[in-house]
């Protein structure tokens, strides 16, 4: 079963190798300088350029309606044949939070707070950025399942940067 793998920055080279993976999102600060991994083609990776913020502030770019647009483009042109490797600079939140979109996105039928858990489980100190998860809420439809599932997660443990995990695309519970 492919399984969506969320890395830091300073580890994606190493995840790639690890998981296997062959398309990767990066969700970072416009202008941060990333290395694309070897292992991932040019073609099979979204750059998605914005801070880490949840509301407006000056000098720096919000996460949009059209970043979720792109993200969801993006991963269900996913070809699902090895995994995808979704990073951010710390891999706690913005990652977290379009890992964990991607595979309500893939699975329409996943629940909110069951794949919460999950995350919870396999990140103890992701905190998912709440704008990104609240615009891919009313994009999918979710009428608010999604914010309520990862307010009820909570804020992760305090980390400098998360390590890299695995979000399966389903749950069994």
């Amino acid at each position: 079963m492919p399984h969506i793998v969320v890395s830091p920055l300073s580890r994606i080279a190493e995840s790639a190798i690890r998981f296997g993976a062959r398309d990767m999102i990066t969700l970072i600060n416009t202008g941060t300088p990333v290395m694309r991994p070897a292992e991932i083609a040019e073609a099979r990776h979204l750059f998605l350029g914005f801070n880490d913020i949840i509301e407006p502030a000056e000098g720096m770019t919000l996460p949009a309606v059209d970043h979720i647009h792109q993200l969801l483009i993006f991963g269900r042109r996913w070809d699902r044949q090895a995994p995808l490797l979704i990073h951010c600079y710390a891999g706690i939140s913005r990652s977290t939070a379009a890992a964990y979109i991607t595979a309500l996105a893939l699975n329409p039928e996943l629940d909110e707070a069951d794949l919460a858990q999950a995350l919870r489980r396999n990140a103890p100190s992701a905190t998912p950025n709440s704008r990104l998860i609240a615009l891919a809420d009313d994009m999918l439809g979710r009428r608010g399942r999604m914010v309520d599932a990862v307010k009820a997660i909570g804020r992760g443990e305090e980390a400098f940067e998360g390590t890299p995990f695995i979000l399966p695309l389903s749950i069994s519970v």
